[in-house]
C-alpha cells in the first residue's frame, strides 16, 4: 500500500490534522499555533505564601527565567512532540531577546513574536511555598500591546490545533475565536486569569475551553469548589458554548463536559470525572501550562476527548516534579516517569 493510502487527511477542522490509520505512523508532527503572553519569571522560594501586608523572607537566591503562559505553553507543546508557532508581544529589551531565544532554542518557530519599540516585556513575580503552591503577580508589558498584527499571525500558517491564552488584551482573544470558527479550527482557550466579561467569549462557541477551579468561579460568578462543584461548574461552561469544557482540580485530576448530544453514545454521561496522578509536588507554577500545551497536542493528533484530558493530566503531574517554569515542563519521558503514562502521540 502506497504512503498516501495509509493516512487519512482531515485538514484543518475541529477533528484535527494528519491521523494514524491502525498500524500505521503519523505523517508528521502535529501542528500548534499558540497564541499568548511571553515573561519573564522572578521566582522566589519562601516558607509561606505571604498575606495582606506581610514580609516574607527567602532563604534563597530568587532565580530569573523565561515564562508566560503562552510562551510556557509553546515550549511544552514542542517537547511533547508538536511542531509549533509562537504568536505574542515582547518589549526591545534584553527580556524581549532572552525570550526569544529560549523559545527558539526549543525548536519554537517565533517569527509571529512582534518586538515593541520602546515597550518594556512581561514581567511576573512569583513566590512558592515548599509545598508547590504559588502566588503569581504580573506586568503586561509589550502583552498588552497585542492587537490585530497578532490577530493576523494567528492565521498566517496551517495549524491543526490553536490554543489562545488570557494574559493578552480580551479583544484580541475574541478576534481569534471567531476567525477559529469561521475556518473550523480547533480551538483551545485558556482562561488564566480570566478576563472581566470572560462569559462573553464563549457566546460565539469555543471547541475546548480550559480553567481552574477559581477561573471557572470568575466566569460563572459563583464559587466553584470541589469535584461535585466542578462537575456542575463544567456543565454550566458547556452551556454558555464550550464544546468540551474542562476544569482542572490538581491532584485530583478534572473534570470534561460535553453539551448535550455531543457524547459519545446516548446514555454516556455529559460530565466525565477524570483522574489525577499522584506525585510529590515541588512547584505548581508550570503545571496549568503543560496541561493545556499536552490537551492541544493530542488532540492535533488525533487523540480522543477523555484520553486528551488524561493525557494532559499526566503531563501537568509531570511538571509539579521538579522546579521552574519553563524548566519543568517536561517531555514524554519524563510524563512515563512521573506518572507512568506513555505519551500518545508518535514521534515523526
Amino acid at each position: 500500500m502506497s504512503r498516501s493510502r495509509r493516512l487519512a487527511r482531515t485538514g484543518p477542522g475541529r477533528k484535527g490534522g494528519w491521523r494514524m490509520r491502525r498500524g500505521a505512523r503519523i505523517a508528521r508532527s502535529p501542528r500548534v499555533t499558540v497564541v499568548g503572553s511571553l515573561n519573564t519569571d522572578i521566582s522566589l522560594a519562601v516558607p509561606h505564601l505571604p498575606g495582606p501586608g506581610e514580609t516574607v523572607l527567602s532563604a534563597a537566591a530568587a532565580v530569573t527565567g523565561a515564562g508566560g503562559k503562552g510562551a510556557n505553553q509553546a515550549v511544552a507543546a514542542a517537547r511533547l512532540g508538536a511542531a509549533v508557532r509562537m504568536v505574542g508581544c515582547c518589549g526591545d529589551d534584553q527580556f524581549g531577546s532572552r525570550l526569544r531565544s529560549a523559545l527558539a532554542a526549543e525548536g519554537v518557530d517565533t517569527g509571529g513574536v512582534r518586538v515593541v519599540a520602546g515597550a518594556a516585556s512581561g514581567v511576573a513575580l512569583i513566590t512558592v511555598d515548599p509545598a508547590g503552591e504559588n502566588a503569581i503577580a504580573v506586568a503586561a508589558g509589550a502583552n498588552g500591546l497585542a492587537g490585530p498584527d497578532e490577530l493576523a499571525a494567528a492565521f498566517a500558517a496551517p495549524c491543526e490545533a490553536l490554543v489562545a491564552s488570557a494574559e493578552i488584551p480580551a479583544g484580541v482573544l475574541e478576534g481569534v475565536l471567531g476567525r477559529a470558527r469561521e475556518a473550523g479550527l480547533t480551538c483551545v482557550l485558556n482562561l488564566a486569569p480570566a478576563p472581566d466579561g470572560a462569559a462573553g467569549l464563549l457566546t460565539g462557541g469555543v471547541d475546548w475551553l480550559v480553567v481552574n477551579e477559581q477561573e471557572a468561579a470568575a466566569v460563572l460568578g459563583r464559587p466553584v469548589t470541589g469535584p461535585e462543584g466542578a462537575a456542575a461548574a463544567s456543565l454550566a461552561l458547556a452551556r454558555l458554548g464550550a464544546g468540551h469544557a474542562v476544569i482542572t482540580l490538581g491532584a485530583a485530576g478534572a473534570v470534561l463536559a460535553r453539551p448535550p448530544g455531543a457524547a459519545a453514545a446516548p446514555d454516556a454521561p455529559a460530565a466525565v470525572a477524570v483522574p489525577g496522578f499522584s506525585v510529590a509536588s515541588v512547584d505548581s507554577v508550570g503545571a496549568g501550562d503543560a496541561f493545556v500545551a499536552a490537551l492541544a497536542v493530542a488532540l492535533a493528533a488525533g487523540v480522543g476527548p477523555v484520553a486528551a484530558v488524561r493525557a494532559a493530566c499526566a503531563a501537568g503531574a509531570a511538571a509539579v516534579t521538579r522546579r521552574g517554569a519553563q524548566d519543568a515542563l517536561p517531555h514524554p519521558a519524563d510524563v512515563l516517569a512521573a506518572t507512568g503514562l506513555s505519551w500518545p502521540v508518535p514521534g515523526p
